[in-house]
């Protein structure tokens, strides 16, 4: 070790050592600066994404408490609540009103998500399965022109749709909205990306050897592997059901057998004729709110499940 004496120079490899700690420390400091900047700036971007996405549902829940008047010339502004509280009255309004249509068109929101999204994502599972882990001739050139399936929008179809299920003799019954909805294009494209990373093939070999058929392969070995996938194609079908304007506009004309975004717009084109009509817009406003709260309930109680293994059941 070098001793200093007072007026001393430190040797060279003493101050190369010192200059590089601080050039590293100096440059420790820098991304720390940097790395806590893009921390900051993703955490703003992500309260104003959160603010926008928020805005809507408190203002369909601030709404929901207020009278026709209220609406719009409430004290409190569309933002916050107004001096009365009419969530009650409004829910009791929605009993009464035409007779309790409303609890009528939600039932048939209930049923008509429930049988579409639970039929289209057992037809996209089997379909996805099947794409994934089954060689067969024209397999590419059915996958392609289900592709394009994907490409093409629902609201496109209607019309066609509308015109084969008149043909059937379907239009103006529940299977009008029950059949078109079977139809997932997009789940059995997720089903398929999902599983030929999720169920190797040497699994699937292993099973065979092992002497299972291939029903047993599929529910005892692969589909535990698919939950995650499964539980996603089934809440984007209940959903996609659930939110569908369009079809049942065009092929139900009886209000008994209505959904509720048909039947809160028929309240809203009486609303919007003026004196000639009903002004019942909170009573809209309230089955609006109401209308999603099962959607909020599905997606919290399913999302557990995004987040199991892959493998959790499969190895039993």
């Amino acid at each position: 070790m070098a001793i200093l004496t007072p007026g001393a120079t430190a040797p060279a490899d003493v101050t190369d050592t010192d200059t590089g700690s601080r050039s590293r420390g100096s440059a420790r400091r820098g991304n720390a600066g940097r790395d806590g900047g893009r921390k900051i700036g993703s955490h703003v971007l992500l309260i104003i994404l959160v603010i926008y996405f928020i805005t809507p549902l408190w203002w369909l829940t601030v709404a929901a408490t207020k009278d026709t008047a209220g609406l719009f010339t409430g004290s409190g502004g569309p933002l916050w609540f107004d001096s009365e509280f009419n969530l009650f009255n409004n829910i009791a309004g929605l009993f009464e009103h035409q007779g309790g249509i409303y609890w009528r068109w939600l039932g048939n929101s209930f049923f008509y998500a429930l049988s579409g999204g639970v039929g289209a994502t057992i037809l996209a599972v089997l379909a996805g399965y099947g794409f994934a882990k089954y060689r067969f001739r024209g397999r590419n050139a059915f996958f392609s022109v289900l592709l394009g399936a994907v490409m093409v929008p629902m609201t496109a179809l209607v019309i066609p749709t509308f015109v084969l299920l008149s043909n059937m003799g379907l239009v103006n019954t529940i299977w009008a909205v029950i059949l078109p909805s079977l139809l997932s294009p997009f789940g059995v494209y997720l089903m398929r990306v999902y599983t030929q990373d999720a169920v190797p093939d040497e699994l699937l070999d292993a099973a065979r050897v092992d002497g299972a058929g291939e029903l047993r392969t599929f529910f005892q070995v692969s589909l535990p592997l698919l939950r995650p996938a499964i539980v996603t194609v089934l809440l984007l079908s209940v959903v996609g059901t659930w939110n569908n304007f369009f079809l049942p506009l065009a092929v139900l004309s009886d209000p008994n057998l209505l959904p509720v975004t048909v039947g809160l717009n028929n309240w809203q084109a009486l609303s919007n004729a003026g004196a000639g009509g009903e002004q019942v817009w909170n009573l809209i406003v309230t089955g609006a709110f109401v209308s999603v709260l099962p959607l909020i309930i599905a997606f919290l109680s399913l999302q557990k499940y995004w987040q199991g293994g892959l493998s959790l059941g499969a190895l039993k």
